[in-house]
């Protein structure tokens, strides 16, 4: 460490690389925290974790028993030992007795993207839930057709306040906290929808996983799905970086009657009148395409918006290129993924790893060659949901067993105080 230090004093390393390194080896070098400690109040499985993604600094619950929490991680309640074990207690919780608390199991829980304000939760109860996080009131409530799985909301929008909702009906519908209405619903799926995830690179596009097997990628602004995965569309390996690419996909310059057209390497121009381009969705051997032989329980963009994570109830997991929507055949070693209701997964902040609840262990996979590096036991039931926190290098877990662990780096680090707030969400 303090060698990278001197390097990045002394101008050798780049501000990037030198981040890169650092986070890389807190990252893959994780084990349960001896110092921090999250004390639940849950009487039922843990089912969906998320820590806010404008501070950093508050973890949401969501749980079997129809309650929902909300935790301060960077300021404990109370100390152990001497003050070497931190105690983090819930700064509120929502269960059954609460007038507007949800009467099933919460199965989903996420932050509004840009404000801790408002958090929001979906429940088997068939209601998803928008909640003022200050007065712990429900604002709004969208009453939907079946059980719902997952929600999810696009941390990069700002032309829209959609949740987007996989329930146990075919539809995918877009609810408008703006509106208090279903904006759309999105029709392609033949079974219930088990995992929605928005782009990471497009406000605008929405990634859903089905009971049917099937991925499909939407555009909220146009009908109907433009890409469906195919498991059996493949290619080999990684994509070069983007800096690298436009290095070598350089244009080369096509002569033809006296006009110059510039073509990328590996393009063909079009001979006579231009052929419109058949969407993907109409045609029947594309639209029943799958990307795993059971249902899809689990997806995962990475930060860069490039690569898409699944997991299914035949216990595969696979890396798909987004750009080409091939399948990279990335061999990941065996693991036993749980097949009866979705799993949340993680990837560390360079993409780097990805952390998969694997029946009671959490197991890290190198992203790009498959291959197990860590395996994470600390958990007495099944792992339902992992949440990845950047800004502190922790990794959150939830399982049947009721517990939230925290892991984090077994390397020496200095505790940085939180200054005083007068007001602990924001307005």
């Amino acid at each position: 460490m303090w060698r990278e230090i001197a390097n990045r004093e002394a101008g050798k390393t780049r501000p990037n690389s030198f981040k890169s390194r650092v986070t890389s080896g807190l990252s893959s070098d994780l084990q349960l925290s001896n110092h921090k400690d999250i004390v639940s109040p849950h009487r039922g499985s843990v089912n969906s974790l998320q820590v806010d993604l404008t501070e950093g600094r508050y973890l949401l619950s969501g749980a079997a028993d129809a309650s929902t929490a909300v935790f301060d991680v960077q300021r404990a309640t109370e100390y152990e030992g001497g003050g070497a074990i931190a105690k983090h207690r819930h700064v509120f919780a929502i269960d059954k007795q609460h007038r507007a608390a949800h009467k099933f199991a919460v199965s989903t829980a996420i932050w509004y993207p840009i404000d801790t304000g408002l958090f929001i939760t979906g429940s088997y109860d068939h209601y998803i839930k928008v909640w003022d996080t200050n007065s712990t009131q429900v604002v709004m409530n969208f009453k939907m057709p079946g059980k719902v799985y997952r929600a999810a909301m696009s941390p990069l929008a700002t032309s829209h306040m959609l949740i987007a909702a996989g329930t146990e009906d075919v539809q995918v519908r877009l609810c408008d906290i703006a509106s208090g209405a279903f904006s759309h619903t999105l029709s392609g799926h033949r079974d219930g929808v088990m995992t929605v995830e928005w782009s990471t690179s497009s406000e605008w596009v929405l990634v859903t996983g089905g009971c049917d097997g099937a991925i499909r990628f939407w555009d909220i602004r146009r009908a109907g799905c433009f890409r469906v995965l195919d498991q059996s569309r493949t290619q080999l390996g990684r994509r070069l970086p983007v800096l690298r690419r436009s290095m070598t996909n350089k244009k080369k310059t096509v002569t033809g009657n006296g006009a110059k057209q510039q073509l990328a390497l590996g393009r063909t121009p079009g001979k006579g009148s231009v052929k419109l381009r058949m969407h993907p969705g109409l045609l029947s051997t594309q639209d029943r395409a799958t990307a795993h032989y059971g249902a899809v329980t689990g997806s995962r963009v990475t930060e860069d918006g490039m690569y898409l994570l699944s997991a299914g109830s035949d216990s595969r997991l696979r890396l798909w290129d987004i750009e080409s929507g091939c399948n990279t055949l990335v061999n990941f070693e065996t693991a036993r993924l749980q097949t009866s209701k979705p799993i949340q997964m993680a990837t560390s902040g360079d993409s780097r790893l990805a952390f998969v609840p694997c029946m009671t262990a959490v197991k890290a996979f190198d992203l790009w060659s498959g291959e197990t590096s860590m395996v994470l036991r600390g958990h007495y039931e099944n792992v339902n949901c992992c949440w990845f926190s950047s800004q502190d290098q922790e990794l959150y877990t939830g399982g049947n067993d009721r517990q939230i662990l925290v892991w984090s780096s077994s390397k020496p680090h200095e505790d940085v105080s939180v200054a005083e707030d007068g007001d602990n969400w924001s307005d």
